[in-house]
C-alpha cells in the first residue's frame, strides 16, 4: 500500500475528529466535576476545526483513498457540512439541559464525536465493509447515549429496545452484504454495480439471488430509518431518551441514513432499481399513512414527533424511488431541511425543560406566546415548515419531491402524498393552538444563556432564510447528482 493510494489528505476531518474524540476522553477523565465545561468547549472548537478542514479542501469530481475504501465527492461534502453544523447545534442546546439533570458529563460529548465520525465514514463509504463499520460506529454511539440518564427507567427500557432491534438490523445488513459479495467477489461498490449489470443479463439464478440479496438490504436500511413497518423502536427511543440524545439521533444520522440509501441502492444496485422501486413505493405509502394518521392521537410531544419523523422518511423515500438526479436532489434538499427543521423542534423542548421538568407533553406548550413571544414564534415557524406551509422551506422541501415523483408518471403517489399532508397538518397547526391560545399554567420568562438564544432563533430565521430564498440550498443539492 503505497502513500499515494492512502491519500490522507481527503480524510483529515474524520482523522482530526478521531483523534481529538480520544483527546477529549482522556482530558475528561482528570477534570472535576466543576471544570467540565472545558469538554463542552473543547467538543465545539474540534468540530469547528473539522468544518474548517473540510471547506479547505473541497472534492474536485470524485477522489479516492485508503485503496478505494473512502471516496471523497459532491455529495459527501455536502452531507457532511450539514452533520457538523446540525451536530454543533446539538451540543449548543444541550448544555444547559444536561446540567440542570446533573448529567453534564464528558461521556456525552465523546460519544456525541465518535458517532459523527461514524455517519461521516457512511457517507464518504466506497465500500460495503467500510460502509458497516461507519454504520456501527455510529449506532454502538447512539445505543449507549439513550441510556445515558441511568436513573431514568424509561431510559433503560428504549436502550434496550433500540439495540435488540438495531443488533436485528445490522445482521439482515451484514446478511444481505454477504450475499452480495459471494455473488460478485468483492466489497467495492463500483465492482458490484458492475457485477449487477451483467447478472441481470445473463440469467434468472444469479438474479434470484441478488433480489435475495436485495430484500435483506431494503429492510434493515428501512429498520435504520424507521420506515413503517419497521419504525416500532422510534417513538421508545425519542420518549424514552433524554431531549439532548433525542436531538442527536433525530437530526444528523438521517443525512447518513440517505446517504447509505444512496451508496447502496443507487451506486451499488442500480441495475436492480425496478426491483428496489416497488419495495420502497410500499414502505413510503406506509410511512405516510402511519406517520401522519398516529401522531394526531399523541399527547406527548416527543412522540409526536417521533411519527412525524416516520411521515417524513415518507417522503425523503418518494423523491428516492423517482430514480432521477432530480429525485435524488429534491430527497436530499429534503432531507437538510427536515433536520434543519427536527433541531429547531427539540431545541425548544430543551428551552423550556427545567430540573424535574421535562416539558415534552404538548399541553406544557401552552402560554408559550405569553412567557416569550420570540420563541413561540420560532415553534410556529418550525411547526409550520414541517406541515409544509408556504413560505417556509418545509413547502419548497415537499414540492420538489412531488414535481420529482410527477415527472416520472406517478401521479397517484404524489396524490397520497398530499392527502396525508393534509392530515398531518392538524397536529402541527394544534401545536400552534396551545402556544397562542391556552393559557399558560407558569407564567415565568424563560430563562436560557445567550448561546441557546442565538442557535435558536438562528436556527428559526434560517427556516424563513431558505424558504423566501430556496434556491441557495436547491441548488447545492442539484449540483450533486448534475
Amino acid at each position: 500500500m503505497t502513500l499515494e493510494s492512502l491519500n490522507i489528505a481527503i480524510a483529515l476531518p474524520e482523522i482530526f475528529l478521531l483523534v481529538m474524540a480520544c483527546l477529549i476522553l482522556i482530558v475528561d477523565v482528570f477534570l472535576p466535576p466543576e471544570k467540565r465545561n472545558l469538554t463542552y468547549v473543547l467538543t465545539q472548537l474540534s468540530l469547528l476545526v473539522a468544518l474548517f478542514l473540510l471547506l479547505n479542501n473541497p472534492s474536485e469530481g470524485r477522489m479516492l483513498a485508503f485503496n478505494d475504501l473512502f471516496v471523497q465527492d459532491a455529495m459527501a461534502d455536502a452531507l457532511k457540512l450539514f452533520i457538523i453544523i446540525i451536530s454543533f447545534g446539538v451540543f449548543v442546546y444541550s448544555r444547559e439541559y444536561l446540567q440542570a439533570r446533573n448529567i453534564f458529563k464528558g461521556e456525552f460529548y465523546v460519544l456525541g464525536l465518535f458517532s459523527i465520525v461514524g455517519m461521516m465514514l457512511m457517507v464518504s463509504a466506497n465500500n460495503l465493509l467500510m460502509l458497516y463499520l461507519g454504520l456501527e460506529l455510529l449506532s454502538l454511539c447512539l445505543y449507549a447515549l439513550v441510556a445515558f440518564n441511568r436513573d431514568n427507567g424509561n431510559a433503560s427500557e428504549a436502550a434496550m429496545k433500540y439495540f435488540i432491534l438495531g443488533a436485528i438490523a445490522s445482521g439482515m445488513l451484514l446478511y444481505g452484504m454477504s450475499i452480495l459479495y459471494g455473488l460478485s467477489g468483492s466489497l467495492q461498490l463500483s465492482e458490484i454495480a458492475e457485477a449487477v449489470m451483467q447478472t441481470s443479463q445473463e440469467g434468472n439464478a444469479q438474479r434470484i439471488g441478488l433480489i435475495f440479496a436485495l430484500v435483506f438490504i431494503v429492510v434493515a436500511l428501512a429498520f435504520k430509518l424507521g420506515a413503517v413497518p419497521f419504525h416500532m423502536w422510534m417513538p421508545d427511543v425519542y420518549h424514552g431518551s433524554p431531549t439532548a440524545v433525542t436531538a442527536l439521533i433525530g437530526t444528523a444520522p438521517k443525512l447518513a441514513g440517505f446517504a447509505m440509501i444512496m451508496r447502496l441502492l443507487v451506486e451499488a444496485l442500480g441495475g436492480l432499481q425496478a426491483d428496489w422501486q416497488q419495495m420502497i413505493i410500499v414502505l413510503s405509502v406506509l410511512s405516510l399513512a402511519v406517520g401522519n394518521i398516529i401522531a394526531i392521537a399523541q399527547t406527548n410531544l416527543k412522540r409526536m414527533l417521533a411519527y412525524s419523523t416516520i411521515s417524513h422518511v415518507g417522503f425523503i423515500m418518494l423523491g428516492i424511488l423517482a430514480g432521477t438526479s432530480e429525485g435524488y436532489s429534491s430527497a436530499m434538499f429534503y432531507t437538510i431541511s427536515y433536520a434543519i427543521m427536527s433541531l429547531g423542534g427539540f431545541g425548544i423542548i430543551m428551552l423550556m425543560a427545567r430540573q424535574g421538568f421535562e416539558a415534552d407533553k404538548i399541553t406544557d406548550l401552552a402560554g408559550l406566546n405569553q412567557r416569550s413571544p420570540w420563541f413561540a414564534f420560532i415553534m410556529m415557524v418550525l411547526m409550520l415548515s414541517m406541515a409544509g406551509v408556504p413560505p417556509t422551506v418545509g413547502f419548497w422541501a415537499k414540492l420538489a419531491v412531488l414535481t420529482a415523483v410527477v415527472e416520472v408518471d406517478l401521479v397517484w403517489m404524489a396524490i397520497i402524498a398530499v392527502f396525508f399532508s393534509i392530515i398531518g397538518i392538524f397536529y402541527y397547526l394544534r401545536i400552534i393552538k396551545v402556544m397562542y391560545f391556552d393559557d399558560a399554567v407558569d407564567t415565568r420568562p424563560l430563562e436560557c444563556g445567550r448561546d441557546m438564544q442565538i442557535a435558536l432563533s438562528t436556527n428559526g430565521l434560517a427556516i424563513l432564510a431558505l424558504g423566501f430564498y430556496p434556491a441557495a440550498l436547491m441548488s447545492l443539492c442539484v449540483s450533486v447528482f448534475s
